[in-house]
């Protein structure tokens, strides 16, 4: 058996591409689980399971059974139903012309968000953090501070949380975050996790996204409308080709 051939079953040979071709269409979790030696082993036994139950079916004849007969009519009706739709929508593209357009008409949609860039203290006590408010008013550096007095894994970076939009950080705290201005200090703002002194150390206004930023996104998008006008328009022509009864009293 040459090393392109992983089993045989009676005559049928289970190929090492045919383990590959498997192996591409299944989702991630499950192909990681057969990226050992181990995990290969067993989609292996389960392929050569599938020939065994193959055989077997073939050999019962199951094909000639009516339950067989329509789970296939079944399953060649719903592939034949998802096929004509591919056929349908296959060649549907959007023009730069169209994305401009789009892109014209609903500015509103692509505007980024205000944001801010700020450093926190986290202390457990409210005095802790009173005594660290006049210490930094007194001189000491924040990023200093931050360093020497917070709880939070952001004293590594000097109290650093990076640029955050709102919906990112518990209420209390975005609340002050937002409206500080430029380095100024906060005064304690209690919160689950304890209580926080917060400056800020930059500012971004909401801004309009320009479109070379989001043409790929609004190529989509347009796409996907275009496909929809398209099946919408095709189902209208076949319901006047084809006769239509609903009994929508049955439904009640």
């Amino acid at each position: 058996m040459n090393n392109n051939i992983l089993a045989v079953v009676e005559d049928q040979e289970i190929t090492k591409q045919e383990m590959i071709n498997i192996i591409k269409n299944l989702p991630q979790q499950q192909a990681a689980e057969v990226a050992t030696q181990e995990g290969r082993i067993r989609l292996l036994e389960e392929m050569v399971a599938g020939e065994l139950l193959y055989l077997e079916a073939v050999e019962q004849h199951f094909e000639d059974e009516d339950a067989f007969k329509k789970t296939m009519e079944d399953a060649k009706r719903g592939l034949l139903q998802r096929y004509a739709i591919q056929r349908l929508l296959k060649d549907v593209t959007a023009t730069d012309e169209e994305i401009s357009a789009y892109y014209e008409k609903n500015k509103s949609q692509f505007l980024s968000s205000e944001q801010v860039r700020a450093r926190h203290i986290l202390v457990a006590l409210e005095e802790e953090g009173h005594k660290i408010k006049g210490e930094i008013e007194g001189g000491l550096d924040f990023s200093e501070a931050a360093s020497k007095y917070s709880t939070c894994p952001s004293k590594e970076r000097g109290g650093d949380l990076g640029v955050f939009s709102k919906g990112r950080m518990v209420p209390e705290f975005e609340d002050v975050a937002f409206a500080l201005e430029i380095g100024e200090l906060s005064e304690l703002v209690k919160t689950q996790f304890g209580y926080h002194l917060i400056m800020v150390d930059e500012k971004h206004a909401a801004s309009e996204k320009s479109l070379e930023e989001v043409s790929s996104q609004l190529y989509q998008i347009v796409v996907q409308e275009k496909q929809a006008d398209l099946y919408e328009g095709k189902l209208a022509q076949l319901k006047g080709k084809y006769r239509v009864e609903l009994n929508l009293e049955a439904l009640k």
